[in-house]
């Protein structure tokens, strides 16, 4: 089952990005986008993800063209079915940890999965405030909110940025037995090529084309 469809993309700001992008992605598969700083590896990502519109080209998740639906619809697709990991955490800075999890839980209609926690070595530190944790557990709290939601498709742009070598290896395999236990697949854009290669497909942007290297 085809999850997302991308087909003929190309974007600009004061300077092209990137043209004639094509990519797909089944259900259990992941990919991993990899390429130089300011190549375009996060613009790519949101606009897959459903928040930023190519200039040209089509977008599908789960057979929909997603800047061809109307707001709500868009809204009710980014809270059901996707799951944003970003570099920025966007955690509630007045809540715990549990707390920020047990919104994505209520609003998913999902309960916070312990097992997930232990994963990801919060277990112990999930009741203390936001602000009281490292940026590295900031992190691994906004992966397991992204894991609560169960969404279909995880878009993660360097999820494992502020983490160390072994941290992240738990993270990734974390990701990797998700997406094939789930009806899911994930995007991954990432400097780590080591991480990356783990993904079922993996693509390197530059000069403006996406190669595939694996």
């Amino acid at each position: 089952m085809q999850l997302l469809n991308a087909t003929h993309l190309a974007h600009s700001f004061e300077y092209p990005l990137f043209n004639d992008i094509n990519l797909h992605l089944n259900v259990h598969e992941s990919m991993a986008i990899i390429g130089a700083s300011g190549s375009g590896k996060s613009t790519l990502l949101h606009i897959l993800s459903s928040l930023l519109a190519p200039k040209s080209g089509l977008v599908e998740l789960f057979g929909k063209d997603i800047y061809a639906l109307k707001k709500e619809e868009l809204v009710k697709m980014r809270r059901d079915e996707i799951g944003m990991v970003f570099q920025s955490h966007y955690l509630f800075k007045g809540f715990s940890a549990y707390e920020n999890l047990e919104v994505a839980a209520a609003l998913s209609h999902n309960r916070v999965n312990d097992d997930h926690l232990i994963s990801l070595g919060i277990k112990d530190v999930v009741h203390q405030k936001v602000t009281e944790l490292s940026g590295g557990q900031q992190q691994r709290v906004s992966i397991a909110r992204v894991l609560t939601k169960k969404p279909r498709l995880i878009f993660a742009d360097e999820p494992t940025g502020n983490l160390d070598s072994e941290t992240a290896l738990d993270v990734m395999n974390l990701f990797m037995e998700y997406i094939r236990s789930e009806e899911a697949a994930m995007v991954l854009v990432t400097h780590e090529k080591e991480l990356a290669m783990r993904c079922d497909h993996v693509y390197k942007l530059m000069d403006m084309k996406l190669e595939k290297i694996k």
